[in-house]
């Protein structure tokens, strides 16, 4: 996903009235060095996080129930991270950049004009599609390349070819499947389309098939016409609708808003041997994202405090980003503004997005392959990362899946640069399986998070289970890498002390990837 802002990287002093949370770990805490295994997992307890995220929400609730990037909530919650951070001993960095927002302002609308009026209904029926462009549209309908029925393998609007004969001045009737949706936009504004309506594949009857596509163009989307998102139900009764005339108006936010990263640093012995932890920051326009991503965002917050008085062997430096729902574009521009010589400095990067979800799997991103064929390079030293992460779900006998290691959150400009990285996801839209219900428990066919993109993903929208074991994970992680990277990446260190045995991964439960039961990506463009 390509960049869509200008990286303006300076140093801003945070905003005055905003108050640091006291950690919930109490004054033994805050007073020791927290060098063993059992000390730092003792003192990033999920009460401790917890009050982040209580005060994320209430920076939301004060500020039009969201905290997206660029906006006041967004600001709010950078205050309170800075001051969180300054008052553990650290000297945060906040790194202002300019970027181009794409978001849902408001109710969008699609109707039927011809032959048969009908006015659909928003969130039942359609959806405007993430990063749309702005745009109110009535014209002709004209489909592209369709493939119904079950067991299909649509390539609608994929090739440039597929538009042969396209009348300028339609609106283009596609269907989900193959290729990015940005692909599939582009194509059809370069053949004159003034206006989409795409549905969803219809390939299975699995409902993140059938629905709505809760996906996005991408931060590079350059169509410039207004994108709307369909049932595939709807999609097929309009593709038999002859001399079929629509109003597209999609209802979203397209500008250049100032916004920021936070950095915070703890000098190890090794300089040149930096280990990275982040998370990013913002919600969508939607809600206040309590969950997406008020979870990773407080769970790395709460670690940087506890290890603040430890004495690292290697330099540790944890991240919020910003707009990273406009298309990861905080995190990209921090690693695209660094020389050659900052990048080779870090020996890897743990991305934490969603690991609160109400309705939770527990996923490792899968840097071996053994669920998913990644569709990007993997760089070496990951798989160690996935292998430490699955240990330590071995360790708690916790079960534990994949996630495919797709690039697409906050890490994917770190890979992009060879960089090893790793992760933590609990799930976003898909809904969870009966086999998937057995293991972790929950509600199946009901969303990972119901909540997600949602007004609802508040504070009472997590599972403090997931998000206690997973804020162990951040900790214990941060805490291995924070001594030594050698597996990683060659890189000598020491061990942490103390006498854990950590165990072999016991072994992902094999619901998801290949012959799963389906995994979604919280960012996915494609099919």
């Amino acid at each position: 996903m390509g960049l869509a802002a200008v990286a303006v990287v300076t140093v801003m002093a945070p905003t005055t009235g905003s108050t640091a949370a006291p950690t919930a770990a109490g004054p033994v805490c805050e007073r020791r060095q927290n060098n063993t295994y059992a000390k730092l997992l003792e003192c990033v307890g999920v009460a401790g996080v917890r009050k982040h995220q209580a005060a994320l929400q209430a920076v939301a609730d004060a500020n039009g129930g969201n905290r997206f990037s660029g906006l006041a909530g967004y600001d709010g919650s950078v205050d309170y991270v800075v001051s969180t951070l300054r008052a553990a001993g650290y000297t945060p960095v906040v790194q202002e950049f300019d970027y181009l927002a794409f978001e849902v302002a408001g109710p969008s609308s699609l109707q039927q004009t011809q032959p048969n009026p009908t006015t659909y209904v928003e969130g039942v029926d359609f959806g405007a599609i993430t990063q749309s462009d702005p745009g109110d549209i009535t014209a002709s309908v004209t489909p592209v390349d369709l493939a119904l029925g079950l067991g299909n393998a649509s390539t609608s609007g994929c090739d440039v070819g597929d538009f042969a004969g396209f009348p300028a001045g339609d609106i283009a009737l596609l269907q989900r499947g193959t290729c990015t949706f940005e692909i599939k936009a582009e194509n059809a504004a370069a053949a004159g389309a003034v206006g989409i309506v795409i549905f969803n594949q219809g390939n299975t009857d699995a409902a993140d098939r059938q629905g709505i596509p809760a996906v996005t163009l991408s931060a590079n989307n350059t169509s410039g016409i207004p994108v709307i998102g369909t049932t595939y139900a709807l999609g097929a009764e309009l593709a038999a609708t002859p001399a079929l005339e629509m109003r597209v108006f999609a209802n979203t936010l397209r500008q250049i808003l100032p916004t920021a990263n936070v950095l915070a640093e703890k000098k190890g012995i090794n300089t040149d041997n930096v280990v990275m932890a982040g998370a990013h920051l913002d919600s969508v326009l939607a809600g206040p994202g309590i969950n997406d991503n008020g979870s990773g965002s407080a769970a790395v917050l709460e670690t940087a405090v506890q290890i603040a008085k430890l004495k690292p062997v290697n330099t540790l430096r944890f991240a919020w980003w910003g707009a990273e729902e406009s298309g990861l574009v905080g995190s990209t521009n921090y690693v695209n503004g660094l020389s050659a010589e900052e990048k080779d400095r870090i020996a890897l990067y743990l991305n934490f997005d969603m690991i609160g979800s109400p309705n939770y799997i527990q996923m490792v991103y899968d840097s071996d392959e053994s669920g998913f064929a990644a569709p990007v390079t993997v760089p070496p030293g990951s798989v160690a990362i996935e292998d430490l992460f699955e240990s330590f779900y071995t360790l708690r006998s916790e079960p534990y899946d994949d996630a495919e290691f797709s690039g697409r959150s906050d890490y994917q400009a770190f890979i992009n640069n060879g960089i090893p990285a790793g992760g933590l996801f609990t799930g976003a839209e898909v809904p969870k399986t009966a086999e998937q219900q057995s293991i972790w428990g929950g509600t199946a066919g009901a969303q990972y998070d119901p909540c997600y993109h949602a007004a609802c993903d508040t504070f009472a929208n997590v599972s403090t289970d997931a998000l206690a074991i997973n804020s162990d994970a951040v900790a214990f992680a941060v805490l291995t890498y924070a001594f030594s990277t050698e597996a990683v990446n060659g890189v000598p260190g020491e061990p942490v002390p103390g006498d854990l045995v950590i165990p072999p991964p016991a072994g992902p439960q094999g619901t998801v990837g290949s012959g799963g039961g389906g995994a979604e990506d919280k960012h996915l463009p494609s099919s």
